[in-house]
């Protein structure tokens, strides 16, 4: 069995960054609060409860310090612990605030906001409250209709198009085409491709290693949007592909002892289940 693992799989730096720290806080002050999963993933979220960690949703449940994730909050937030004397400890990408003061530019100039991404995924939730109220969550092609159809609602003559960091690149070319050809000449697009670098650079080894194995491994929280999005990638140009959180959700069955296999892993997934990965499959071919 020959394994082919991605340079890029695993922890992405925004994410080890607020990991790291979070870990680093619990070492000087058990008393810590998670605003959110950390990342997505459980064998993290779990590992840094055992440290003393404890995760809540919602501000208000919080006594005194609590971290923000690498997603980032709503400004909201914020302003309620400064209200309430709350510590932030704030690990929030520094590449989701540069979003963050993008919207908030934009829209105090005017602009309305297409936004690629999930409407319900915490970073674009922070995105959101930087707004005003002249902005569209696209998050498939088939939402350009209704977004285009707000705009000329609004009567405004500009727009933004950004995006959501983990957002699929080959998805944002294609609505980012459809809005070009869609939108009237007379209103203005500045189009800002806000896909984290690291993001792009994962998403194409997917697809180069997909291709040319037999089989394809995906590692990450399932509640993950990158690594889903690996997967989708992934599904595309292998015939199987597994898409599993750590070593204990890995089929052997699936996979022949003389297949070529390929592994990628999302920017919430750690080096520890990456490995554990490897030593099963290692396992199994001898």
């Amino acid at each position: 069995m020959e394994l082919i693992v991605g340079r890029t799989a695993g922890f992405c730096y925004g994410v080890k960054r607020a990991v790291d720290g979070a870990k680093e806080q619990l070492k000087q002050n058990e008393n810590l609060y998670g605003l959110g999963e950390i990342v997505h993933n459980q064998d993290v979220i779990k590992e840094l409860e055992q440290l003393g960690m404890r995760f809540v949703n919602n501000i208000k449940e919080v006594k005194d310090r609590v971290v923000i994730r690498a997603h980032g909050v709503s400004k909201d937030v914020y302003r309620f612990a400064k209200e309430k004397q709350i510590e932030l400890i704030d690990y929030t990408c520094p590449k989701v605030l540069k979003i963050h003061g993008t919207v908030k530019e934009y829209a105090n100039e005017g602009y309305y906001i297409f936004l690629l991404g999930a409407k319900d995924h915490p970073e674009n939730i922070g995105t959101l409250s930087y707004s005003k109220q002249h902005i569209s969550v696209i998050e498939q092609e088939n939402d350009v209709s209704n977004a285009l159809e707000m705009l000329y609602k609004s009567k405004i003559k500009k727009v933004l198009l950004i995006s959501q960091t983990t957002y699929s690149l080959e998805k944002f070319y294609i609505i980012e085409d459809r809005i070009k050809k869609e939108l009237p000449k007379n209103i203005e697009l500045v189009v800002k491709n806000t896909i984290c670098q690291a993001t792009e650079i994962r998403q194409k080894e997917t697809e180069e290693i997909a291709k040319k194995v037999d089989a394809m491994i995906v590692i990450g929280g399932k509640n993950s949007s990158n690594t889903k999005k690996l997967y989708e990638i992934a599904k595309k140009y292998c015939n199987t592909v597994c898409f599993i959180e750590n070593e204990t959700e890995l089929e052997l069955e699936k996979i022949k002892q003389d297949d070529k296999i390929g592994i990628m892993a999302g920017a919430s997934t750690p080096k520890e289940s990456i490995e554990k990965v490897i030593e099963k499959l290692k396992k199994f071919s001898n």
